[in-house]
């Protein structure tokens, strides 16, 4: 095992694309703080659509989620279609419907080798109480068009190579991706269509004047003055925005990857390379990954993980999946942090005519934060297309310094829902 806890994408992802400390004064038509999928992603289509755009981030492309994440990429919202409709409309339930599409048309489009694969995503369950709302939410992306079916225990445990599992749906829509040579793809992509793109640079502080925005960069030696401000930091928010970050719940997501399996392994773990999602409110997700090797993710403590111990729970987990995986080795550890709302939805604010914000996606941020980067560009260069999401106003959580507090009881909570379900 890696020591150091660098991810299994660190290690296996092609170079990082070349950026550069501002110096100077800079202009633009539009400024993207946050170098994740969602900025990213809206930079590309801002700058392929003739705007003048500078993307800045802290420390680097990808060192947020976008880099450290699953690599799932998942159609939809937390929320099953027929709630979204009633929460936002048909137009917003069609463009949730389309996120991995959409993620996986940019990809071919800007030709980005990131090992995308689009063959499925299994919601899977260890727990029959969970089947019946399961084929619920099967049913209603169905009747919408969608290329979805259920899967009886014999199907689910032959696609997945694991004996725990009793049931589940798979969305032909969805797959999987490497995350971190993605975000990178991005960025030159980016970069090769005209957007600046700086880091490290952290925006030490933003101030409207006479309409524009001018932004501080690191030690003051650099500024940029632009004419709109898209804010895509989600679960790595600081202080620039206090009231942003007080409306977020940042949570771990821990994981790890063994040794490579055998080619026999390989041949009964997730045979088809089809991801699976655990169906519980603290569930795992696992997949194969680089160098065939057997991947597994979930929830971890809100403390950032120092050493090997802090994963024993994520571990123990494989284990129960593939009780086999005892004998094998675990080389990678690491965590990444997402950001969680208070109703589950991803957030776009628009506090000011000439700011826009997004964030909260809640576990799916793959395909979610890439689509909606892109719609934010578009409504930016065309301001009559609409946005899938109506904005919401930033509301800060009650006691949100306490929010590990409750937020770990909220998960023991969930965990206890989770056992007593058969």
């Amino acid at each position: 095992m890696q020591d150091d806890l660098t991810s299994v994408w660190e290690a296996t992802a092609t170079n990082a694309p070349e950026t550069q400390k501002p110096e100077g004064e800079y202009a633009c038509d539009v400024l993207v703080i946050g170098g994740g999928f969602t900025g990213m992603s809206c930079a590309l289509q801002l700058a392929k659509g003739g705007a003048s755009v500078i993307l800045v981030d802290a420390v680097r492309p990808g060192f947020g989620a976008s880099g450290r994440n699953g690599g799932q990429v998942i159609p939809g919202l937390k929320h099953d279609p027929d709630k979204i409709d009633k929460l936002y409309g048909e137009y917003s339930t069609e463009f949730a419907g389309k996120t991995a599409e959409t993620t996986f048309n940019l990809i071919k489009e800007n030709d980005i080798d990131c090992d995308a694969t689009p063959r499925g995503w299994i919601q899977g369950s260890v727990k029959r109480d969970h089947l019946g709302w399961l084929e619920t939410r099967m049913g209603e992306w169905q009747t919408r068009g969608a290329d979805v079916k259920m899967l009886d225990t014999a199907e689910i445990q032959s696609l997945s190579g694991s004996q725990r599992l009793v049931g589940g749906w798979l969305d032909n829509r969805a797959g999987q991706l490497h995350p971190l040579k993605y975000i990178r793809g991005l960025t030159r992509a980016a970069q090769a269509a005209g957007c600046r793109v700086f880091a490290p640079a952290p925006v030490q502080r933003v101030k409207s004047i006479s309409g524009k925005w001018h932004a501080e960069i690191g030690d003051g030696t650099a500024s940029i003055t632009s004419d709109h401000l898209v804010v895509a930091t989600n679960a790595y928010s600081g202080d620039l925005f206090p009231k942003l970050r007080k409306s977020l719940i940042p949570v771990n997501s821990f994981q790890v990857a063994t040794a490579p399996l055998s080619e026999e392994q390989l041949a009964t773990v997730l045979p088809t390379k089809t991801p699976v999602s655990d169906s519980r409110r603290i569930g795992n997700y696992f997949r194969i990954g680089p160098g065939g090797r057997l991947m597994i993710g979930g929830r971890g403590s809100f403390a950032d993980p120092v050493s090997r111990a802090a994963f024993n729970g994520i571990i123990s987990e494989l284990h129960a999946y593939y009780p086999w995986t005892k004998s094998v080795p675990i080389e990678f550890c690491w965590a990444g942090r997402l950001a969680m709302t208070y109703d589950h939805l991803p957030h776009i604010h628009r506090p000011v005519d000439n700011m826009t914000m997004a964030v909260g996606y809640n576990g799916r941020g793959v395909a979610l934060s890439t689509s909606l980067g892109k719609a934010i560009a578009d409504n930016l260069l065309a301001p009559d297309t609409p946005l899938p999401l109506r904005f919401s106003d930033i509301s800060p959580l009650i006691a949100h310094d306490m929010h590990r507090t409750y937020a770990t009881m909220a998960i023991w909570y969930y965990r206890l829902r989770d056992y007593l379900e058969s």
